[in-house]
């Protein structure tokens, strides 16, 4: 098992700057038999993120002709729970996981393999759908996951009011003085990481993904520690509104946040830093429901994604990175000032890929968050 996606610098993602997004309009070359069939696609995904309905999917249309029927969840539990749901009573063609999570999804008999052929693996950036990255989205030499974006889950502070270790560290976020907004399996996997660079653990993190009874002895270890410096939590969060309100609505001065959260606030006094334990990585995709219905246009719709405009688009409406070559031309400056702002070399160098994710594991990982958030 590969457990980390080799790192990918985003200054070669963000070297160049351009006008902007508002050019999603170069035609692709799609299948007749695409356009001969129902003409739509049955996308489910993430919630928060307006410009793809506003920008990105009607790109799509124009340049294809399909029209993109979208539901919008929170994350990816819930998407999980309708993908189980779908399978049985349809609705659901392409679903955007992550790809620590397909894999899960797979053994629990969601998804089907895709046809490459009717891809352009050849669209993709070095390191995101090849190497390491490739090895994790195939089963027995089928691919079954594409790339759509990727980013990170960092610390998102009050320039005024946070209070920050020199250099800030996962740490901070359990400091009684500080008000956090928190994903709670996110917050105890960075305790982990906290008392693992602290020389606390009897036995590394990492081991915890791929050995159920290291991930029992550790987990443990970081549910007590949490818990114990719980009293500074102001909001849970599992999508990026609530995210958001946490620090908007419930006035939380640091929390551990995706890095669309940070770009969203960074005018409102916010700052997105990355911790001197490295910041968590997210690598995030396509798989094609196993019933389908619209096979052909989900395949039109992931391979759009991979243009240098479908990328371009796709990466902004979630303020992240993106996947094609070419989209960096086309990203906004000021999505690439704050990328830069973040990330030197040194940061870059210290990304944290989550690995690889077991169907049981994400069991027991969602049984030690409920105990978190009940105690």
């Amino acid at each position: 098992m590969t457990r980390f996606i080799k790192t990918v610098s985003r200054r070669t993602f963000l070297q160049t700057t351009a006008a902007g997004v508002g050019m999603l309009a170069a035609p692709a070359i799609i299948s007749s038999k695409a356009l001969a069939s129902s003409g739509e696609v049955n996308f489910t995904g993430w919630a928060g993120y307006p410009k793809l309905a506003e920008v990105v999917f009607p790109a799509f249309t124009k340049a294809t002709g399909i029209k993109v029927n979208f539901t919008e969840l929170p994350d990816q539990d819930a998407m999980f729970a309708q993908a189980k749901v779908a399978l049985e009573a349809g609705g659901i063609d392409v679903i955007e996981p992550t790809i620590d999570r397909w894999g899960g999804w797979n053994s629990n008999g969601l998804l089907q393999p895709l046809d490459e052929t009717k891809l352009a693996m050849a669209n993709y950036l070095p390191g995101l759908a090849d190497g390491s990255a490739g090895e994790r989205s195939r089963l027995d030499g089928k691919l079954y996951y594409v790339p759509s974006n990727w980013g990170t889950e960092s610390l998102v502070a009050n320039e005024a009011n946070a209070k920050l270790s020199s250099p800030p560290s996962l740490g901070d976020l359990f400091k009684a003085e500080n008000q956090v907004v928190l994903r709670p399996h996110s917050t105890l996997a960075a305790m982990g990481r906290y008392l693992d660079a602290q020389g606390k653990l009897p036995r590394p993190w990492i081991d915890s993904y791929s050995d159920m009874g290291a991930m029992v002895q550790l987990w443990d270890i970081a549910l007590a520690e949490a818990i114990k410096a719980k009293g500074n939590v102001v909001q849970w969060w599992s999508g990026e509104n609530e995210a958001n309100a946490g620090f908007t609505a419930n006035g939380a001065t640091l929390g551990l946040c995706w890095d669309s959260t940070g770009y969203n606030l960074r005018k409102d006094g916010y700052k997105y830093i990355s911790p001197t334990e490295g910041a968590f990585a997210w690598h995030q995709g396509f798989v094609m429901m196993k019933n389908a219905k619209n096979v052909e246009q989900g395949l039109e719709f992931m391979k759009f994604v991979s243009t240098p405009e479908g990328a371009a688009g796709w990466a902004t409406a979630f303020s992240s990175n993106p996947v094609g070559k070419g989209a960096a031309d086309l990203m906004d400056p000021d999505v690439k000032a704050y990328y830069n702002g973040t990330f030197n070399d040194e940061a870059l160098a210290k990304l944290w890929w989550w690995p690889e994710q077991t169907a049981e594991f994400i069991s027991k990982r969602g049984e030690y968050a409920d105990k978190y958030k009940a105690a």
